[in-house]
């Protein structure tokens, strides 16, 4: 080794105690260098001999060392850490995340995603406080999963997956709701039923309209009148779309099939019809909508609308990519397609199996 290692050997290295942060100074005794030779080596300075810097680099991986993220946007004016930041974690956002760990990889990017929780207190303009909190200091720019407003500003790029408001001033990814929510009640419809009950979203949030507009359209292509005693709110939530399924199959001429608004509310749906030992599909056929893992472990496995949850992620985090480097991008609003995947909910009404 060149000059710039003051010790090729440490008889007593002085190790990290368990649980403890390591230090520059820990890093640099173990290595028998000094503090600037370390600080070089971490952040690709010129001075230090590449026998030096492989040494160095290989104590730093032994012991775990890294800079933090703030002292590192402080130095360097960039974190090389991009947020994907969420109200809380529940199927949908836990896909999109996959989708976005998917497509961070090799882009020299880290990735760290935020939550509060569930704090549904705090639901409506979370994402401007999450945003005020790293942007500038621990990220780069930031992927908002179904944020509830678009008015941000702040200093980096963001990209909104799924907004509730729809299309904004920020660059958007989404699925085409309108056609999977025609798709889901055609695909019904073409098995003959016509008394389709639907378990709505929730009303505030454009996917939710969109999707129940979709139900409308079908109904009126197919010459089918809508009657409105078949809509149910079941708001997104696992207990209200239980209440939902309740109040449409205890009806006096209940519906033989229901289109549910989400996945979440297809499982509720089908929970409530063996509760009422209502056999699905013989008697009710049920379509859901996003197609979650837990829709083809269901019993029977949903049938249901896919929206490409993974992908959404995976675009988001390109285009965020491509924005932090400064690159101009054709299309910073991007609608993907949805697909329909039958399963075992549905059939022709009264079918026998």
């Amino acid at each position: 080794m060149t000059g710039d290692v003051e010790h090729s050997i440490v008889e007593e290295p002085n190790l990290p105690r368990s649980g403890s942060r390591v230090t520059m100074q820990q890093v640099a005794a173990e290595a028998g260098v000094s503090v600037s030779t370390v600080s070089k080596v971490m952040n690709g300075r010129y001075g230090v001999s590449v026998q030096t810097f492989d040494h160095v680099s290989k104590v730093i991986n032994r012991l775990g060392y890294e800079t933090s993220l703030v002292a590192r946007s402080l130095r360097n004016t960039r974190t090389n850490v991009i947020g994907l930041l969420v109200a809380d974690f529940e199927p949908f956002s836990t896909e999109v995340l996959k989708g976005a760990a998917d497509a961070i990889r090799g882009t020299g990017y880290e990735l760290v995603a935020y939550s509060a929780g569930g704090r549904f207190d705090e639901h409506v303009g979370w994402e401007r406080r999450y945003l005020s909190r790293v942007m500038g200091t621990l990220v780069d720019g930031a992927v908002l999963v179904t944020p509830t407003v678009t008015d941000v500003q702040y200093d980096g790029p963001v990209v909104a997956v799924d907004p509730h408001t729809g299309r904004s001033s920020l660059p958007t990814v989404a699925s085409d709701n309108l056609q999977g929510g025609r798709m889901g009640v055609d695909h019904l419809l073409g098995l003959g039923h016509r008394r389709i009950g639907m378990v709505t979203g929730r009303a505030d949030l454009v996917s939710a309209q969109l999707r129940e507009r979709g139900y409308r359209e079908a109904h009126a292509a197919a010459g089918v009148p809508v009657d409105e005693t078949l809509l149910a709110d079941g708001a997104f939530d696992p207990e209200q779309a239980r209440d939902a399924a309740r109040t449409l199959l205890r009806l006096p001429e209940p519906p033989t099939a229901i289109f549910a608004a989400n996945d979440i509310s297809a499982l509720a749906t089908l929970e409530v019809a063996a509760e009422l030992g209502v056999d699905v599909p013989r008697q009710l056929s049920v379509v859901g909508f996003d197609n979650i893992p837990e829709s083809a472990l269901s019993h029977p496995p949903l049938t249901t609308v896919q929206q490409p949850m993974r992908q959404m992620g995976h675009d988001a985090i390109a285009m965020l990519v491509a924005l932090i480097a400064g690159h101009v991008v054709d299309d910073t609003h991007v609608t993907l397609e949805t697909t329909l995947v039958p399963r075992r909910t549905t059939a022709a009404p009264g079918a026998a199996q």
